[in-house]
């Protein structure tokens, strides 16, 4: 099995970043007023599914967040095999990954509210940050391991946090308690992270919880690793992502039995349950869009996926939902009420065109 170091970009890798993207970008909003206005069972069903579980189980929402990271570590063989091909020594490559992982902190900080300067209540931990530090970990691993490293990475880093969680006892509430605000990932994050927490006694993105998520974007890797190999057609490599992620959503369903699938703690099982439907995801639109090519519908999502990052940023600061009403207050009563929501991911969608015409993109 040998790796292609002039694979091309792939188009599904941007697809499917811009669906994971489109449901943050106005989707999930979408779904429930679509859903609010007809009462069918499936757009119900679809509404429902875009809310987070409070604590133990899965939600398809659940997925978003994971499913991105996990993309970040299928484009990370493509990309380090780019810059190593122009010349990029390992030293380079390191400090790609540091620069990379650290503006990815920065700017979650920046969208928790950093300049309004209140340092005390200020929410230092974020999705951006944990993408940052989870994938800058991930890179340094892949710069100096290959896929049995990887591997092995992987393993040690879910049934060492398993182990953690289970027999290091934490003050007031000992060992094993996995009820919200008594784990150690909680204790951890109470005593160490600086400012305020996400939900006062714990944070879903705190210090301890960030090592698995390494093992999500190393899924990823996995990944565009086989992805990228020769001597195998679009169909067989189309299948091995279907049959790892079957394997993964099994390991992860039975570990549940005794670590509970929980995104809020990035629990061992639900690594694997996430990485499984990620690597299912990532299947399908590979077959469809790379193999098959049958890509023009796609195209609407991969506008967003190639500027995923700045969509995310924007949004804190720019309120498309209220521009919506704006534009329609004097009909308010008289339109669908489906039509805001429509509106409003029109004009994010507008605004990422014209930097895909223009060829801006965020490159963090």
């Amino acid at each position: 099995m040998r790796a292609d170091a002039s694979a091309p970009r792939l188009r599904s890798l941007d697809a499917l970043r811009g669906f994971d993207m489109f449901w943050i970008a106005g989707g999930a909003g979408l779904a429930a007023a679509l859903a609010e206005a007809t009462d069918w069972t499936v757009l119900r069903w679809i509404a429902d599914q875009c809310e987070h579980v409070e604590w133990h189980g899965f939600r398809m929402w659940d997925l978003i967040f994971p499913l991105f990271l996990f993309l970040a570590g299928v484009s990370m063989p493509f990309s380090l095999a780019a810059r190593r091909a122009r010349g990029d020594s390992t030293a380079e490559l390191h400090a790609h990954a540091l620069r990379r992982g650290l503006a990815l902190v920065l700017l979650g900080v920046i969208y928790n509210g950093l300049f309004r300067f209140d340092f005390e209540n200020l929410r230092y931990a974020s999705v951006l940050g944990r993408i940052g530090l989870a994938w800058m970990l991930a890179a340094l691993l892949v710069l100096h391991t290959g896929p049995r490293g990887w591997l092995v990475a992987i393993a040690a880093l879910l049934l060492g946090y398993w182990a953690a969680l289970s027999w290091i006892p934490v003050p007031v509430f000992g060992a094993g308690d996995l009820s919200p605000g008594a784990t150690l990932t909680d204790w951890i994050d109470r005593e160490l992270l600086p400012g305020r927490l996400h939900r006062r006694v714990r944070d879903p993105e705190g210090i301890l919880s960030t090592l698995p998520a390494v093992a999500t974007a190393l899924l990823g890797v996995l990944a565009g690793s086989w992805l990228r190999t020769t001597g195998r057609g679009g169909h067989a490599k189309a299948g091995g992502l279907a049959l790892a992620g079957i394997a993964c959503l099994a390991v992860g369903g039975l570990w549940h039995q005794v670590f509970p699938i929980n995104k809020n703690l990035w629990s061992s099982s639900f690594v694997m349950w996430a990485g499984g439907l990620s690597f299912l995801a990532l299947a399908g639109f590979y077959l469809v869009i790379d193999v098959w090519g049958i890509a023009r519908w796609s195209f609407f999502f991969a506008v967003i996926g190639m500027n995923a990052i700045t969509i995310y940023m924007l949004q804190a600061f720019v309120d498309f939902d209220g521009v919506a009403r704006a534009v329609f207050a004097s009909a308010e009563r008289r339109i669908h009420p489906a039509l805001f929501p429509a509106v409003a991911i029109l004009l994010r969608w507008i605004v990422l065109f014209g930097m895909y015409r223009k060829r801006w993109f965020l490159r963090v």
